[in-house]
């Protein structure tokens, strides 16, 4: 007997459209089961969970986090720490997040040991929201280090967030550094968080920034100076 076959009809319909292939069926079970009660759905989505295909556990992610009790917790927790697919990885992430405080270890440690720009730049903005500022500055610094482009340009808005935080000494530190970065958009993403921060040292680097070799970073130096004058 198939798991199907121990569900009840509408349980039975709702395990068939996420399992398919229609997004509208797909988003359309996920809402019929947010009304279900936890008990009843997160057995249902722990077995779809265990599909290879990524797009099911994508799809069984997303619906614990409409679930937030402990074996929900647990279960994206295990997501976290063993799947390998960055959009799966990436849905956790955004899941997990609404279960407090003790998931932001976990949204670092997936930090750190993924390499993947899409999980990397879905977990920044969630450290943002959360006001976990130690852990956006340890992500952030990661982040600035890393190869791909866009991934060092939302480490680089993360510093900005830090300039009215205990950690202002240090990523202020970071991005005057990044002031004279060889990359130009480095510059500019620097030039732009730095409006966080009115003080001599923001008001030196913008002066210079306005002298940059890049059009870019003159224009967005010129535009914080008159919010820093």
């Amino acid at each position: 007997m198939s798991d199907n076959d121990e569900l009840p009809l509408d349980l039975e319909q709702i395990d068939r459209d996420l399992r398919g292939r229609a997004i509208d069926k797909q988003r359309a079970a996920l809402d019929r089961l947010a009304q279900v009660p936890a008990d009843v759905a997160v057995p249902l989505l722990a077995r779809l969970l265990e599909s290879s295909d990524f797009m099911h556990r994508r799809m069984a992610v997303m619906g614990l986090g409409n679930h937030r009790v402990e074996d929900s917790f647990q279960l994206l927790a295990g997501v976290i720490a063993r799947d390998l697919d960055p959009n799966v990885m990436g849905e956790a992430a955004n899941a997990i997040v609404d279960f407090g405080d003790r998931a932001i270890p976990l949204l670092v440690d997936l930090f750190k040991k993924t390499d993947n720009w899409l999980v990397r730049q879905s977990i920044i903005p969630l450290l943002i929201d959360a006001n976990a500022q130690a852990e956006l500055l340890t992500t952030a610094e990661i982040a600035i280090a890393d190869d791909t482009q866009s991934v060092k340009e939302v480490g680089i808005l993360a510093l900005g967030h830090l300039l009215n935080s205990p950690f202002q000494a240090r990523a202020l530190s970071l991005l005057l550094a990044l002031c004279h970065d060889p990359s130009w958009r480095n510059r500019w993403r620097a030039t732009i968080a730095l409006q966080r921060l009115q003080n001599s040292a923001t008001r030196t680097a913008i002066a210079q920034l306005q002298q940059d070799e890049h059009f870019w970073v003159v224009a967005a130096a010129l535009e914080v100076a008159k919010g820093l004058a």
